[in-house]
């Protein structure tokens, strides 16, 4: 049992022995909730307000309620315990308490952080999604850092999740890109022809274009253009998701499932539109279909079909969020860009008609990315004129950096993504400091195999009581905190919580390195700090992994 739940056991016990001593009244104590972790460790290690919670309860002051549990603590776990405030109780961790983490860490090796599967959850997370008619950019970039971050960490905590991307294959986009290859594709055979009013006028349009008359030549021209515009639909689209993928796994993400929007035509979508009807929670009106989202808190109904008979992306994604749950998954997780706000009550309202309930469905915000250099915003890509992408993104800065920088920040909050802080290899740089860090003890390891150091793997039968300084307890004591960090940061859904600990345990990493000599002291002392520092490497790269973060052993 991790330390932290061994010490609200003792805090229950201690409340008991007090209620049996009848210094507290007998009552409904609520479990004790929060034992946290003080920002300050002159508060100690940890910290409970379970005095503060009970205080309704026991109908006593929350001070004295602490002075009564900890009055009947009993436990070598800690050293010493402290009422602070209004009745906080401060907890000091004994040292063989500290060793003992270690420890524990050691035996987990590089599984250590991965939390037991044993929840209940079944989770399908789907991001970027973004139309296969166009190159990715820095939007679809932070999603995508994001998205795949929070799949790891979820996993990590114990979760069955899915990642999945939602190909935009059926909706008149797809129309636009084929008459646009169809129009670039002409142009290329010397015949006059122009790009549709809702084309695509992109560099790359023309690249698929000359693609396919490099490979097949000019045999499309004998064909009759409806015959040749459904080729170069599967043509354009077959290349395009093949674009998008290998960005994508430059970028370290790889989806489970790239589910068609297509296949949910005819039957999934005509069984939905049935049941929506059935309940009469859709209408006619000027030729088109409505769905009645004003019934729960929408300002206007809106158009599933419009009147052309041409279904909108409203109905797709109706008959879609079915097929989701019909999958098996009873949590859905989307990354939406900040425009779709008002998208959110039209979806969860469908789920509602369709009998699903909708706060089985979480859907995150995506806010702006701005782009500096020298300071100054970045508005276009100096090589097509157009939003910069991800992969001019990952060709400036790297992957590793670009990921850290979005995983770093909240998805919620508006970002300023600095190229030139990005592109720096000094500790100035996040993600360079904590790879370096990474760097670092691998190198302690191949100088300490040149001096001839010997040393078992799992360190068993090493005296971890040689490890005295402050900075040696401190690095420990971070690391023993790393489990209740994964559980918690993955219920927030927040990997940016995993960058920030990556930070901070390379911080006091490098304290460690400036302050404790590895070789050239007792063997005792080096036995027991290359203990610890191979601890430190499990996590770091642990960490690392949940934010798609490579962790180079040589910098």
């Amino acid at each position: 049992m991790e330390v932290r739940e061994e010490l609200k056991e003792i805090i229950e016990k201690a409340k008991e022995a007090a209620i049996a001593a009848g210094e507290l009244p007998e009552g409904d104590y609520a479990a004790v909730q929060r034992l946290e972790v003080p920002k300050s460790k002159e508060f100690g290690d940890y910290s409970t307000n379970a005095a503060m919670q009970w205080a309704r309860t026991a109908h006593k002051a929350p001070r004295m309620i602490a002075e009564s549990i900890v009055k009947h603590l009993d436990t070598p776990l800690v050293t010493r315990t402290e009422i602070a405030g209004a009745g906080f109780i401060n907890f000091y961790l004994a040292a063989d308490t500290v060793y003992s983490e270690l420890k524990q860490i050691l035996k987990a090796g590089p599984s250590y952080g991965d939390l037991p599967k044993n929840k209940k959850d079944r989770i399908l997370v789907e991001y970027v999604s973004a139309n296969p008619t166009g190159l990715l950019h820095i939007g679809h970039a932070r999603g995508a850092a994001y998205g795949s971050a929070m799949v790891n960490l979820l996993r990590a905590a114990g979760y069955d999740v899915l990642s999945e991307y939602y190909v935009n294959d059926a909706g008149n986009q797809i129309d636009h890109l084929a008459e646009s290859i169809n129009a670039r594709y002409l142009q290329l055979c010397g015949l006059d022809a122009e790009i549709p009013e809702d084309g695509y006028h992109g560099q790359d349009i023309i690249d698929t274009a000359k693609n396919i008359l490099a490979k097949d030549g000019k045999k499309y021209l004998d064909m009759d253009e409806k015959e040749r515009l459904e080729i170069f639909k599967e043509l354009g689209l077959q290349e395009k998701l093949a674009d998008l993928k290998k960005d994508l796994q430059e970028f370290h993400v790889d989806f489970d499932n790239w589910f068609s929007e297509r296949s949910l035509y005819p039957d999934q979508v005509n069984e939905a539109l049935k049941v929506l009807k059935d309940e009469d929670n859709m209408y006619e009106k000027d030729g088109a279909l409505w769905l009645r989202t004003t019934k729960n808190g929408d300002d206007k109904d809106r158009v599933v079909i419009r009147t052309n008979g041409v279904p909108t992306y409203f109905c797709s994604d109706i008959a879609y969020v079915g097929n989701k749950i019909r999958r098996g998954y009873n949590k859905l997780i989307d990354i939406w860009g900040a425009d779709h706000h008002g998208y959110i009550i039209r979806l969860k309202t469908a789920m509602k008609f369709l009998g699903y309930n909708p706060d089985d469905f979480e859907i995150m915000l995506l806010q702006m990315v701005t782009l500096l250099r020298d300071g100054q915003p970045v508005k276009m890509s100096k090589r097509t004129g157009q939003a910069v992408s991800l992969r001019e993104l990952m060709e400036e800065v790297g992957t590793d950096a670009a990921r850290y920088f979005f995983c770093a920040r909240t998805l919620d909050s508006q970002m300023d993504f600095d190229i030139d802080l990005a592109k720096k290899q000094s500790s100035d740089n996040p993600v360079y400091y904590i790879q370096y860090a990474n760097a670092r003890i691998h190198s302690l390891f191949r100088q300490a195999k040149e001096a001839k150091v010997t040393w078992d793997p799992q360190f068993t039968g090493v005296d971890f009581t040689y490890l005295k300084e402050e900075c040696e307890m401190d690095l420990i004591k971070k690391m023993e905190n790393y489990h209740q960090l994964i559980d918690g940061a993955a219920k927030e859904r927040a990997p940016q919580r995993i960058a920030k600990y990556a930070y901070e345990l390379a911080a006091l990493f490098h304290h460690f390195y400036r302050e404790c000599r590895i070789l050239g002291v007792d063997s005792e002392v080096t036995q027991a700090r290359l203990g610890l520092i191979t601890a430190v490497q499990y996590v770091l790269v642990h960490a690392l992994t949940i934010l798609g973060i490579t962790a180079p052993e040589k910098m």
